[in-house]
């Protein structure tokens, strides 16, 4: 890779560390090749690397962030590129850290939101890793809760040597809840979030500073949560995406910089996990894999700060579900059997439900008939234990009979149980409302591959017809990469008058 002049001054910081890690200049380029592999980048250092980072060149992109991570994971302790005497790097290795402070999460998360809100495609651009979920994952399962997340100054960011670190600020007057629109309101075009705690153009942790948050801040962050969840179902991820995570920049990370008392802590780290995991699921639904993937382990941690570990099994169990999508099925099951590890058999029969149906798509993904089988049939019993007095969590409330039957059509389909697969298929799109539209249109995709396995060309062509049609309406990756792998299952047909009118008939759409 191309690298800056070089520096007169000698490295000392990164010298004193080689040291202490006991690494040879040609061993610390291995690991840093090979971390670098672990997130698609063919990078290709050698001990000279070494030798001219030491007289003080500086390695430009993600290096930086890759050289500190291998000492974080060498030495125990968390490193920045600043403590290795390097600059600081566009945050594409950063993301998958799992911090080791509620401080730290709040200070990656909030680079992430300001990076993302801006107009930096690369960042869109990032490869998913499989090898990007271990840590987290472990961490999250071992990981000790964290004592204390109560502040009682607010904290302003100012640069430091290239970076930002925490300053108290000073105290100002309570803000008062921000209004927030209702989804009953949502229109079809372009989201507009009301601003709060300030106007204008200035950034993330420099507005709103020296708020103490109330209770109405917590409830204002849930309520725009369902406001965004309402859009992304209906329209798709891809809608209003960009407003969420300008949202986040401008309002979450004040409050998360803020004061509050342990209680509102927890409640309100909880709020900024949904509101996380939910960007990641956007960023997922537009094809920007690596980055929700970024989001998703953010979402993990806030959820560990916020002492909530059913809603980290949720985080799991969303990381499952793009590793599904993505066609890493082994990786799937281990994320949704570290989820139901992590909470035991203490949690709701509807998140029981939820997490064991999150195994059986891993395992239909990788065609394992009798382990997929198992754990769908645990997920009903699950389900079927549910009662309609249970205080069921806001974000599993998804989880019913149309959304099961979802998962065995999934599933089935997945496994070439084509029948099953149009039986359930079938039940979910009759018992799911129209408002989940993008998972209707999923659904549909199913059936229409299930009825092409049993031979039923004109409605399995009809039914993707359909989808496609639905799809078209839709900011939605994820819904247009649905048809086309119908598209796919189709060509063997492609000279059959069905598969012909299915062209026209796309082709139409524009």
């Amino acid at each position: 890779m191309t690298e800056r002049p070089a520096q007169r001054t000698p490295n000392r910081q990164l010298a004193a560390l080689i040291a202490e890690a006991g690494f040879s200049n040609a061993g610390l380029a291995r690991r840093v090749d090979q971390l670098g592999l672990e997130h698609g980048l063919d990078l290709r250092y050698d001990k000279t690397s070494v030798t001219r980072w030491l007289r003080g060149q500086q390695p430009r992109g993600t290096t930086p962030a890759l050289i500190a991570e291998v000492f974080t994971r060498r030495l125990g302790r968390r490193l920045t590129a600043q403590d290795l005497g390097l600059d600081a790097c566009a945050p594409v290795y950063a993301g998958l850290e799992f911090a080791g402070t509620p401080e730290e999460a709040i200070d990656i998360v909030g680079g992430l939101w300001r990076k993302d809100s801006g107009s930096h495609a690369e960042l869109r651009k990032i490869a998913f890793t499989p090898a990007g979920l271990v840590v987290p994952s472990r961490d999250w399962l071992i990981g000790r809760a964290d004592e204390k997340v109560a502040r009682s100054e607010p904290t302003a960011r100012v640069p430091v040597q290239g970076r930002s670190a925490p300053r108290p600020a000073a105290p100002q007057q309570p803000a008062s809840a921000p209004l927030v629109a209702a989804p009953a309101q949502l229109l079809p075009g372009p989201a507009a979030v009301p601003r709060q705690r300030g106007q204008g153009g200035d950034r993330g942790g420099d507005r709103g500073l020296g708020q103490r948050v109330t209770g109405g801040d917590i409830s204002a962050l849930r309520s725009v949560g369902e406001l965004f969840r309402t859009l992304d179902d209906r329209y798709g991820g891809g809608h209003a995406r960009q407003a969420l995570v300008r949202y986040l920049e401008h309002e979450c990370e004040p409050m998360l910089r803020g004061a509050y008392s342990e209680q509102t802590g927890r409640r309100l780290f909880g709020a900024a996990a949904d509101l996380t995991r939910l960007a990641g699921w956007t960023s997922f639904d537009i094809a920007a894999h690596g980055l929700a993937q970024r989001y998703f382990v953010q979402a993990l941690r806030l959820s560990q700060a916020a002492g909530d570990r059913a809603y980290g099994s949720f985080v799991l169990v969303t990381m499952s579900r793009q590793a599904v999508y993505l066609g890493h099925g082994r990786e799937a099951v281990q994320l949704a059997r570290v989820a139901q590890q992590g909470v035991g058999t203490g949690a709701p029969a509807v998140v029981q439900a939820l997490l064991h149906s999150a195994e059986a798509r891993g395992h239909g993904v990788l065609g394992e008939v009798r382990a997929s089988t198992a754990a769908l049939v645990r997920a009903e019993r699950a389900l079927e234990a549910a009662k309609s007095g249970d205080e069921v969590p806001h974000w599993a409330r998804f989880f019913d009979e149309a959304q099961l039957a979802d998962e065995f059509g999934h599933c089935h389909r997945d496994l070439q149980q084509f029948r099953a697969a149009a039986q359930h298929a079938e039940r979910s799109l009759q018992l799911r409302p129209a408002a989940h539209a993008r998972s209707r249109v999923f659904c549909r995709v199913v059936l229409a591959s299930a009825r092409l396995g049993l031979g039923e060309l004109d409605q399995a062509c009809q039914l993707a017809a359909e989808a496609a049609g639905q799809a078209a309406e839709m900011r939605s990756v994820r819904a247009l990469e649905y048809v086309r792998d119908f598209e796919r299952r189709l060509e063997p047909y492609k000279d059959a008058a069905p598969a012909r009118t299915y062209r026209d008939k796309v082709s139409a759409l524009g």
